[in-house]
């Protein structure tokens, strides 16, 4: 690890244990003006985030992602001041008993300390990591992508701006340089990052868990299935299919793969035609492909082979897959899904419970679309990223879920025998 990079990580180590010294109220009120800030500040940010968009194609999948607008930056520092209306998730006690010798035990919900976030090209995360961590009493160090570098300095200048004026140390919060060495030192911080959550995709994800030396949740990735039973409603399901897999195609929830009850192939062009509207790309299977030849556009409608199962689009594309039952629909995710959402169409509700029951993942969805698989959209005011791991936390990760607690415990002279 560099001199200048052990530096850094002492000082927000040393930070982070200032938090504790400030009441809710404060928190609150410093992330209100971070969002009062966001929007006065929109053009600064936007500018930062143009600069950013010139270095990436058009076509590139994650152009979606580094994008921000009028509307998104709204919609940040709206999740900004919910999160501060949000009830804090320190000192909670979740246990409490008194031993037979007269100890008296409580479980109480306190700070990881200092969390590290490292993710690609989603400039929103600076903001929604910063809100959470802040409100939390976390400290956290931020290792962005080079392909939002502009963007990403842009908003911690503001945040940094604003703890100034409250007299809170900047370092509360710290970007790293968007370079494969600082990835390296943050993984490698024993002592300093308490945490590590990486945001982004397959590659990113594997080689964290694979070369992390600090605690390391899984989120991000996610192949996404939602099977259509023979009970499907048709109505319906055109309208959750068609959010799932459009409302935006670069984000960990979009919908890639879409299993069909061998018994609604006749149903198929209607239910997929809302998808040509947006040009999605269909890699399919014989049967669906037959079911669909003549009435999905000829250069949209490609054969799937084995690897479009298994795959992340990120894009305009989907899989599409004929099943004979529920068990192969639950077979089939099993084998290709990631443990991220998965959903059922169906008003078989039997079938919906033995699917929710029985298909594994951190968010199963039963008639509706797994696009609101999000911390917002669950409550959560934001989220530091979607777990799909089991141990721990897992599913959109609010701020109970970056806190961690210790026992406390209190005596009246009793020793041990």
């Amino acid at each position: 690890m560099s001199n200048e990079s052990e530096t850094l990580f002492k000082r927000v180590k040393t930070a982070s244990k200032t938090l504790a010294a400030l009441t809710d109220d404060k928190r609150n009120e410093v992330l209100r003006a971070v969002a009062d800030a966001i929007e006065s500040q929109q053009q600064a940010i936007l500018q930062a985030n143009a600069r950013d968009l010139e270095r990436m194609e058009r076509t590139n999948p994650l152009y979606d992602r580094l994008q921000l607008t009028d509307k998104r930056l709204a919609d940040i520092a709206s999740d900004m001041r919910n999160v501060a209306t949000l009830p804090s998730p320190l000192g909670h006690e979740s246990e409490q008993r008194t031993l037979p010798n007269g100890l008296r035990l409580r479980r109480v919900s306190v700070p990881f300390g200092v969390i590290g976030i490292i993710y690609e090209a989603r400039p929103n995360v600076t903001f929604d990591v910063f809100s959470l961590c802040f409100k939390s009493g976390n400290a956290c160090i931020l290792k962005g992508g080079r392909d939002a570098d502009d963007s990403n300095r842009a908003a911690v200048s503001l945040i940094h701006g604003v703890l100034q004026r409250f007299g809170i140390s900047t370092d509360v919060v710290a970007l790293l340089p968007a370079t494969h060495e600082a990835t390296a030192e943050m993984l490698n911080a024993i002592g300093y990052v308490d945490l590590c959550i990486p945001r982004g995709g397959r590659r990113l994800i594997d080689f964290v868990r694979d070369n992390a030396r600090v605690p390391v949740i899984e989120t991000g990735a996610g192949v996404v299935n939602t099977y259509f039973d023979e009970k499907g409603n048709l109505e319906m399901g055109r309208a959750i299919v068609n959010n799932a897999k459009t409302r935006r195609v670069s984000v960990c929830n979009a919908l890639d793969c879409l299993l069909v009850h061998r018994s609604r192939l006749g149903d198929l062009p209607a239910l997929v035609a809302p998808l040509a509207d947006s040009r999605v790309v269909i890699y399919a299977d014989d049967d669906s492909r037959a079911a669909l030849s003549g009435s999905y556009p000829d250069e949209l409608l490609q054969a799937a082979d084995e690897a479009a199962f298994g795959t992340e689009f990120m894009d305009y594309k989907l899989a599409l897959k004929t099943v004979a039952s529920l068990d192969e629909a639950i077979a089939h995710i099993d084998r290709y899904g990631s443990g991220h959402s998965e959903s059922i169409i169906s008003d078989d509700e039997a079938a919906a419970h033995r699917f929710q029951t029985a298909v594994d993942a951190a968010c199963v969805y039963w008639n509706a679309p797994t696009s609101f698989t999000d911390g917002a959209q669950f409550g959560l005011g934001a989220e530091i990223g979607i777990s799909t791991q089991k141990l721990g936390p897992r599913g959109p990760m609010g701020l109970q879920e970056i806190t961690t607690y210790k026992w406390l415990i209190e005596g009246e002279g009793q020793v041990r025998n």
